[in-house]
């Protein structure tokens, strides 16, 4: 594994992170809602992504999602990690089961909690970058 693999995954996410940022702020019916979500959980795929190459990286290999999200907090890779974990179950909700009031609910946690989360994780994939 190459640090270009790193820095690639990272600018992946950081494009992603910011097409979702912009949106979330654009939202003026339920279409846009929809293409907020959908940005959601491809930028969350994206994070979760990133944070396995750092981790292989580093020698641990992980199974899914929650296993890297919990590697990555306990290395201090990622942090927040219940909120984390709160993002991977309603990715899952959007994904597999959708109605309009989990839909609303989801996006509201996107628009108000989950954006400053991500935000924070992609500065501290960077950092690793940097030591």
């Amino acid at each position: 594994m190459k640090v270009d693999n790193l820095v690639y995954a990272l600018n992946k996410l950081e494009t992603a992170f910011a097409r979702l940022q912009q949106a979330a702020g654009r939202v003026v019916d339920d279409l846009d809602r929809d293409g907020v979500i959908q940005r959601f959980e491809f930028t969350f795929e994206l994070l979760w992504k990133a944070a396995k190459i750092f981790l292989e990286y580093e020698g641990f290999r992980c199974a899914g999602p929650r296993s890297c999200i919990k590697e990555g907090v306990r290395r201090e890779i990622l942090s927040e990690g219940e909120v984390l974990l709160d993002m991977l179950e309603d990715r899952n909700k959007t994904t597999h089961i959708y109605d309009e009031h989990t839909a609303e609910e989801i996006f509201e946690r996107i628009k108000n909690r989950y954006v400053p989360v991500i935000a924070s994780n992609i500065r501290q994939l960077g950092e690793q970058l940097v030591d």
